[in-house]
């Protein structure tokens, strides 16, 4: 569900290379322009995936990543839910969980039946609210309206989870620019595929392949500033507002959960070289890696399923700017007045 949809569309649909080129996942948007917030969900398969996280931001708000630890009595998750509204968006989780419960999905729990394990995370997206209160946030209703939409399909730039997203927030968000929702696949040899799906939303400056400042800071005479000379000269962190990048990497290769949290740190890797500064004590970075294990090969070696997301990562964040609109006077690069160009 839309609501407050601006025109021109703020999102458009992903290219195939994307988060569910990994057969059996489903993501769902729920987006609100007018209030500059909304919220994403990946549906796991029926019978759930494996999973596991990285921590990597100093500023989290987060519900159920205990259950992502290879020691915990549960195997598989069956839902991640990306949302805007800082800690008050965490109680979305539970629109996600009625969704599944309905439908039988979770952990089996005997003649009580089931319930469902939604590992979620948040971001800060009060800079765009009316008046930058913390007056609004997506609800259980919201989130359950999302994984109604969940399909194949996944749109990018201002919406879900996304749409109040902001990115290079180094010399306060007025002179930021948009972020929003990015995703790409790599694929390697012997069938192993690796799909991202990053939200952007950060205080650094974000960078493409050549180390070139593609979308941040913009300085009083509409340059780019450095974020990170800016920091360490002493500028001012920003009013101190917390931030948050989140991604969810995904594999069809059947890691169990170590090496899956592996490859969430090397995600996390991918993402701190495109983002300049990445996970500082006012980001609330995490990192998702989940796993279908559909793959009856295993990868080459422990490290392919590790350098096919290195790949992806780049490009999801990549796609989270270039395909961004800007709201009320932030502007985005798909706006095709900012630098940078069109994305691949």
């Amino acid at each position: 569900m839309m609501s407050g949809a601006a025109s021109p569309s703020p999102a458009r649909p992903s290219s195939p290379a994307s988060l569910t080129a990994v057969r059996g996942l489903s993501v769902g948007h729920w987006t609100d322009l007018a209030r500059a917030t909304g919220c994403t969900v990946v549906l796991a398969p029926e019978g759930g995936m494996r999973g596991a996280c990285a921590v990597r931001g100093r500023a989290t708000g987060t519900r159920e990543l205990d259950a992502l630890h290879p020691r915990h009595l549960v195997g598989h998750i069956d839902a991640i839910l990306l949302t805007g509204g800082s800690a008050y968006g965490l109680g979305a989780a539970d629109g996600v969980m009625r969704w599944l419960r309905e439908r039988g999905r979770g952990f089996p729990v005997g003649p009580a039946g089931v319930v469902p394990i939604v590992p979620t995370a948040v971001i800060f997206d009060f800079d765009l609210a009316p008046g930058s209160k913390a007056d609004r946030w997506p609800t259980a209703d919201d989130a359950y309206r999302a994984c109604a939409a969940a399909g194949s399909d996944i749109a990018e730039g201002t919406v879900g989870a996304g749409t109040g997203a902001t990115v290079g927030k180094v010399l306060g968000p007025r002179r930021a620019m948009k972020g929003g929702v990015g995703t790409w696949a790599s694929r390697g040899e012997g069938d192993v595929v690796v799909g991202a799906l990053v939200v952007l939303n950060a205080v650094g400056n974000i960078l493409d392949g050549a180390g070139r400042v593609l979308a941040g800071a913009r300085g009083p005479d509409g340059e780019f500033a450095d974020a990170l000379a800016y920091l360490a000269a002493g500028g001012a962190p920003f009013g101190a507002t917390p931030n948050t990048t989140l991604a969810v990497v995904a594999t069809n290769a059947a890691l169990d959960r170590v090496g899956l949290e592996n490859v969430a740190h090397a995600a996390g890797d991918a993402l701190a070289r495109r983002i300049v500064p990445y996970g500082t004590a006012f980001d609330g970075d995490v990192v998702f890696a989940v796993s279908t294990a559909t793959l009856a090969v295993p990868p080459r070696t422990p490290l392919q399923v590790e350098a096919l997301a290195a790949l992806a990562v780049p490009e999801a964040v990549e796609r989270a700017v270039r395909l961004a609109r800007g709201v009320r006077d932030i502007p985005g690069l798909a706006d095709g007045g900012g630098k940078g160009g069109s994305a691949r």
